[in-house]
């Protein structure tokens, strides 16, 4: 299919808003709709270098309003999805997690029976002029649950999430891959370890580590800082996403990482020591404000994600280290948000 209309859900988001201007710079020919409800996390100022395109349309509106989802795939004649829209801050599920059920669950099966009411006439019977439309659910390695100082997360990794954001999570995956096996239905599934980069909220650690260091107030830790986390550049999931829209097989699952594991200790001190480097303080270090924090519940000690599966099939890997990626998420916030 040459004309392609893409529905992106969540554009305005961290990911999403770096995600659209890397895909319509791949694919300077396909229309874009960047449907995104403007919570606090959404920020269309971070959209500023596609806004004027004609290719790109913005439309303000919740993923789990079935008329309007409906209403868009029939006017604008959606061909396929990516869908990012979630709530997604783990600390926010555990004091509202309906906001969670809502949004990941009931909003990921709106967009679903739309697609499938749109693309299909029955179970298996894909219409002719939508065959090779793709929708393309982006989530997380969250779903796997926590993992020992040993071992990694993969595609075929039994899901056992332990925060109601990554039950959510897990919950439209399965639904996700329900549309698959019953419907025959175009779908396919990345699972993702922590990005990071430019324009993410300031609610997620990097961005609080970047901010509170600048400000000289307490940069928290929770815990012993020890938790493991694989750090995945924003850049880099962004051609990861566009790997799959254009390769991946439907019914499949991708894990996407960074092939970079490092406590979270490790992170607040390469930014100390960046920051020392951009914008060096007179009077003291930036560690000083290091404070460690009670921890959080349900806290998970370690993710790490084994990416054979898709640098085998699709040929993908990440081109970013910790230090390169680091330098360049420091110096944004710098030059935009401190």
């Amino acid at each position: 299919m040459s004309n392609r209309t893409v529905l992106i859900t969540g554009g305005a988001g961290f990911i999403g808003s770096n995600f659209i201007p890397y895909f319509m710079s791949k694919y300077p020919k396909y229309k874009v709709l960047n449907l995104d409800k403007l919570t606090y996390a959404g920020n269309l100022e971070n959209l500023s270098e596609v806004q004027n395109s004609s290719s790109y349309t913005f439309i303000e509106g919740d993923i789990c309003d079935m008329e309007l989802v409906a209403k868009i795939f029939e006017d604008h004649n959606v061909t396929d999805v990516i869908h990012f829209a979630a709530e997604s801050h783990v600390d926010n599920s555990i004091t509202d997690p309906e906001a969670f059920i809502r949004t990941n669950i009931h909003g990921t099966f709106t967009l679903l029976n739309a697609a499938r009411k749109k693309w299909q006439d029955g179970p298996g019977q894909n219409k002719s002029e939508y065959s090779d439309s793709t929708f393309q659910h982006i989530s997380t390695d969250e779903v796997y649950g926590s993992l020992g100082s040993e071992g990694y997360f993969s595609e075929t990794t039994s899901y056992a999430p332990n925060s109601p954001y990554s039950a959510s999570k897990a919950s439209s995956d399965m639904i996700v891959r329900s549309y698959f096996h019953t419907y025959g239905f175009n779908a396919v599934i990345t699972n993702c370890s922590n990005n990071y980069g430019p324009k993410q909220h300031n609610e997620k650690l990097i961005p609080t580590i970047i901010k509170n260091a600048v400000n000289r107030s307490d940069i928290p830790v929770y815990g012993d800082g020890k938790n493991v986390r694989d750090w995945l550049y924003v850049t880099d999931h962004c051609d990861a996403i566009c790997a799959v829209f254009d390769k991946g097989r439907f019914g499949e699952t991708y894990c996407i990482g960074g092939e970079c594991e490092k406590q979270n200790i490790e992170i607040v001190n390469t930014i100390c020591e960046i920051l020392e480097e951009l914008a060096p303080i007179k009077d003291g270090k930036y560690k000083d404000h290091i404070k460690f924090v009670k921890d959080r519940p349900g806290h998970d000690m370690r993710y790490a994600v084994d990416i054979t599966k898709i640098k085998d099939e699709l040929g993908w890997s990440p081109s970013e280290n910790l230090k390169s990626g680091l330098l360049k998420t420091v110096d944004w916030y710098l030059k935009n948000l401190c």
